[in-house]
C-alpha cells in the first residue's frame, strides 16, 4: 500500500517529460508525486530514440515544437552543469546530393532562422567534406547547425529525477494509475494499483498512453497514433566514421533515416517510421532493418555493417490533428493538464515542457511560490572507466569494490552496480542497472555480466533470483525447478 494520502499535484508518466516536470515543480511549496506504472523511469519512448539535442529549424513557426524546441535547446546548457548531464555538443549537418535539396535546405535555413536558431548556415561540398570524410561522394552542400547535439535521454530523465527527489518530490514506479477520480467535472484524486491519493491537478505525461490517462478523466480531445523507428547500433571500434548528426534532406513526413555518433563512443543508423497500432510493438522486422541500412549507405556508403551488435526500436507518441505537442489544461475535466503527443523533438522541448506546465498551473489558479533551500545541483557520478590509473587506484584503496569488475565490454564495478541500486532513484532490475552504468551496453550484450548483475540484485533487494525481473513488469528470468508433483499437475 502507498504511504501517500494526498498530494497537491500527481503526474502521471516517468519519463522524460514527467521527470523534467517533476524537477520543475520541486522548485515551488508544493507536495508532488509522479506515479510510473513501469519498474522504473523513462522505460518508454525516452529510452529508445535517437538521443539528439536539435537545433530547431525543422518545426513549423510558431508551433509548439518549435518554440519549446530552441527553448529547450537553450535550457540544456545551463542544466549540463547543474545536473551533471552527458551532452555533446556536436553540431549537426542536413545533408543536400542534387539541386532540388539544395533549395530545401535554403527553406530550413529561412525556418530556422524565424525560429531563433543561431548559427545556422549553408556549407559548400568542401566543408561537408572536410567534417566527414566518410560522406558520400555526392553530397553538393548540407545545412549547418552548431547548436545541435548528443546526449543520453535516459541519464537526463534519471538526473531530472534525482534532483527531484532530493527536493522533496515522491516518484513511485511499479504503480499504474487505474482511475482518475472526478466530482461535478473537478478532479478529487487518483486511484493507483495501491491505493488512492487525494489531489486536485493531475499533469498527465504518459507518452503513447496519453489519450488513455486523458480518457480516465473523461477527456477524448486526442488520439495518440503511435509510430514506431527501428535502429541498427554499432560497436566502439568504428566510432571514427562519424563526427556529427548526419541527417538526409527531410521529407515532409520524417526527418529520415539519419547517422549519427552518441556519447559513449557508438554510431548508429535510423530510425524509420511506421504507424502501429500495438503500443507496445518494440519488435524489429527484416524489412525495416533493410531499409534502415540501404538508406543509411546513402549517407555514409562504406558502412562497416559487420561492426553492428544490436537493433531496438521505440515509439513516438503521435498526436492526431496537425502532429504538434498537446501541452494545454483540458477543457473537459479541470484540474487536469497534458503534455502530451510529445514526438521529437520532444526529448529537446523537456526542460521547456516542464517550464509551460509550471505556467499553465499558475494561470489554473495554483500559488507556485519558490523554496527557499531547492538544491539545482546533482553531485557528478563516479564514472572508473574514465580516471587516470592513479585515480582509480586511490578508489580501490578506499573500496575493494571498485576493484571487482563486473561488465568486462564497459568495464563497470560492482561499487557502481551498488550506486546504481541504492540511489535515490535506485534500479530494480537488470536493464535498469544497464541504463544507469552501461553494465550489458557492450560487444557481448550481456552475456558475460547479465547472471553477475541478476545475483547482486538479488543479494541487494533481499529476494530469490526468480524475483529479479530483466525491466518491464513480468519479465522475470529465471524459475525454480519444477517438482515431480508440479509436473503432474500441468499433464
Amino acid at each position: 500500500m502507498l504511504n501517500i494520502d494526498k498530494a497537491d499535484i500527481v503526474i502521471i508518466g516517468g519519463g522524460i517529460t514527467g521527470t523534467a516536470i517533476a524537477r520543475e515543480l520541486s522548485k515551488y511549496e508544493l507536495d508532488v508525486v509522479l506515479f510510473e506504472k513501469a519498474p522504473d523511469i523513462g522505460v518508454g519512448s525516452t529510452k529508445a530514440n535517437s538521443a539528439i539535442l536539435h537545433a530547431g529549424f525543422d518545426a513549423k513557426p510558431g508551433s509548439l515544437k518549435a518554440i519549446m524546441n530552441v527553448r529547450g535547446n537553450k535550457l540544456y546548457h545551463d542544466l549540463e552543469e547543474e545536473l551533471g548531464l552527458d551532452v555533446k555538443w556536436t553540431g549537426s549537418l542536413v545533408v543536400a546530393v542534387n539541386d532540388e535539396e539544395m533549395e530545401t535546405l535554403k527553406e530550413l535555413l529561412e525556418r530556422g532562422r524565424t525560429n531563433g536558431v543561431p548559427g545556422l548556415e549553408i556549407i559548400s561540398r568542401e566543408e561537408v567534406l572536410a567534417k566527414e570524410p566518410n560522406i558520400t561522394q555526392t553530397v553538393k552542400g548540407a545545412l549547418w547547425a552548431p547548436s545541435a547535439g548528443i546526449f543520453l535521454p535516459f541519464g537526463a530523465a534519471l538526473a531530472f529525477a534525482e534532483n527531484a527527489i532530493k527536493n522533496g518530490v515522491k516518484v513511485v514506479t511499479d504503480c499504474p494509475v487505474e482511475e482518475i477520480v472526478t466530482e461535478g467535472g473537478k478532479i478529487t484524486g487518483v486511484r493507483t494499483k495501491h491505493g488512492f491519493v487525494a489531489a486536485k491537478y493531475v499533469i498527465n505525461s504518459a507518452g503513447v498512453h496519453a489519450d488513455e490517462v486523458s480518457r480516465l478523466a473523461g477527456d477524448d480531445s486526442f488520439v495518440i497514433k503511435p509510430r514506431k523507428g527501428e535502429y541498427v547500433f554499432f560497436d566502439k571500434k568504428v566510432s571514427s566514421m562519424v563526427k556529427n548528426v548526419l541527417f538526409p534532406t527531410p521529407s515532409k513526413v520524417s526527418k529520415g533515416i539519419l547517422v549519427a555518433p552518441t556519447v559513449h563512443g557508438n554510431i548508429f543508423i535510423g530510425p524509420n517510421a511506421q504507424g502501429v497500432e500495438d503500443k507496445e510493438d518494440v519488435a524489429t522486422s527484416l524489412g525495416g532493418l533493410g531499409e534502415i541500412i540501404a538508406k543509411a549507405q546513402q549517407l555514409i556508403p562504406n558502412l562497416p555493417m559487420g561492426a553492428a551488435i544490436t537493433q531496438f526500436s521505440g515509439l513516438r507518441a503521435a498526436a492526431d490533428g496537425d502532429g504538434d505537442f498537446v501541452i494545454r489544461p483540458s477543457t473537459i475535466t479541470q484540474g487536469l493538464i497534458h503534455a502530451a503527443g510529445i514526438q521529437s523533438p520532444g526529448l529537446t522541448s523537456a526542460p521547456a515542457i516542464a517550464e509551460e506546465t509550471g505556467n499553465i498551473l499558475r494561470s489554473q489558479g495554483v500559488e507556485l511560490k519558490p523554496k527557499a533551500n531547492f538544491d539545482p545541483v546533482n553531485p557528478r557520478k563516479i564514472i572508473f572507466r574514465e580516471l587516470s590509473h592513479e585515480a582509480q587506484q586511490e578508489l580501490i584503496a578506499k573500496n575493494p569494490l571498485y576493484g571487482r569488475v563486473i561488465c568486462r565490454c564497459e568495464t563497470i564495478t560492482e561499487a557502481e552496480i551498488l550506486e546504481a541500486i541504492h540511489g535515490l532513484c535506485g534500479a530494480r532490475t537488470v536493464d535498469a542497472v544497464k541504463r544507469r552504468t552501461r553494465a550489458g551496453m557492450g560487444r557481448c550484450q550481456g552475456g558475460f555480466c547479465g547472471p553477475r548483475v541478476t545475483a547482486i540484485l538479488a543479494r541487494e533487494l533481499n529476494v530469490s533470483v526468480t524475483a529479479v525481473r530483466k525491466d518491464t513488469a513480468e519479465s522475470y528470468l529465471f524459475f525454480d525447478k519444477m517438482t515431480a508433483d508440479s509436473k503432474e499437475a500441468l499433464q
